[in-house]
């Protein structure tokens, strides 16, 4: 608008000192506007701290207003100057420049037309747009405000709400860890205790069978202390990576097996990729668990535990050929009574963006089958 402007006032600026004073003014108001606006982020600070800048402008654009006269586009322009202090000081920068301002459109109205016959509407018509654009930026600013209050509160709630579910999930990842480690070492050391008790308080304790339920105890206690200092590592995130899942699938199977003299096949058709060692450690305690349900509950001669990749998917099998779940099992039911071992493998799949199903298996017994995505290339841990 000012460059739009500038012909007439020149055309209209005396010859001389005129003209070099109102191309002086064009430049100068034209230059601020143009790097206010290019630069905010550096000049919008400076001038929210110095209003006697914006004063400086709207003078500077006044002696165009004089030259040009108030018929031309720089009138109009003019209800800029409020709208901006608005936006920037508030209802009291609003009306001190849209006063200002008004006062100035209203001298060079009487000043350049004074000979004329105007009427009071067209004398006060742009000094009243003026007033408004003044108000109209002092309310645009009490909004953003506002709103910029309504965001902040938001932000602060979402976060409060993260930081819930944080904790949330990390009590339920702390009870699937408790439950499928240490609260079953710790129920074998109390049968263990007992058994002892039960046998040294018979009428004649055979010293070998004392010496064999001690030790029980012994290497049950220290379990119980190893799996607790995992446990405690894992929280502080010190452990370092665990092998491929297949080796480390093929170890839990040869421990079991020794531990239960349950037979346990272990198979991987393919070579797995590389996996995060937290997903690594996921697929390993669903497998822990459910290998441990097969053990205590179906009444199987064999398992089997199968890993492959599936569409994209790394998919864990545990199979059996036992008496199967009861009929109407549901996770309801499971949680209801204290069975948290389904409930937890369900909870863990969920985790790492999986999912787990326990169905009967095609030959009989029970198929647990957990499908979980593979991570991108760029993510995989060597």
């Amino acid at each position: 608008m000012i460059v739009l402007a500038a012909p007439a006032a020149l055309l209209n600026a005396a010859p001389g000192l005129g003209a070099r004073l109102v191309g002086a003014a064009v430049v100068v108001t034209f230059m601020g506007s143009y790097v206010l606006f290019r630069d905010w982020e550096r000049f919008g600070p400076l001038l929210l701290r110095h209003p006697a800048l914006l004063a400086a402008d709207t003078l500077f654009g006044s002696l165009l207003l004089v030259s040009a006269g108030p018929d031309t586009t720089l009138a109009y322009v003019s209800g800029c100057t409020p709208l901006l202090a608005g936006l920037l000081y508030g209802w009291r920068g609003a009306a001190c420049f849209a006063s200002l301002q008004s006062l100035i459109l209203l001298l060079v109205h009487a000043t350049l037309k004074g000979g004329e016959h105007t009427g009071p509407a067209e004398s006060l018509l742009l000094p009243g747009l003026c007033v408004v654009t003044g108000a109209m930026g002092s309310t645009l600013r009490n909004l953003m405000l506002r709103y910029g209050t309504a965001t902040q509160a938001l932000t602060a709630v979402r976060a409060r709400l993260a930081a819930t579910e944080a904790v949330h999930a990390e009590r339920a990842r702390l009870a699937r860890e408790m439950h499928d480690s240490l609260t079953k070492t710790l129920y074998g050391v109390a049968l263990a205790a007992d058994a002892l008790a039960a046998t040294a308080a018979g009428p004649a304790p055979d010293p070998a069978l004392l010496r064999d339920q001690a030790s029980l105890v012994s290497r049950s206690a220290r379990r119980a202390a190893a799996e607790s200092r995992a446990l405690l590592t894992d929280l502080r995130e010190e452990t370092a990576p665990p092998p491929d899942l297949t080796a480390e699938l093929d170890r839990l199977a040869s421990k079991f097996t020794t531990r239960t003299t349950l037979p346990v096949t272990c198979r991987a058709p393919a070579p797995l990729p590389p996996l995060p060692p937290p997903l690594t450690r996921t697929l390993l305690a669903i497998a822990t668990e459910a290998l441990d349900n097969v053990h205590r509950h179906a009444r199987a001669s064999r398992a089997e535990v199968t890993a492959a990749v599936h569409d994209g998917r790394l998919r864990l099998t545990v199979r059996d050929d036992g008496r199967g779940l009861p009929a109407g099992t549901t996770l309801e039911r499971l949680r209801g009574t204290g069975h948290f071992g389904l409930l937890g493998m369900t909870e863990r799949a969920e985790s790492a963006g999986g999912r787990a199903v326990v169905a009967p298996g095609a030959g009989g017994g029970t198929e647990v089958r957990v499908d979980v995505p593979l991570p991108p290339p760029t993510e995989r841990t060597d």
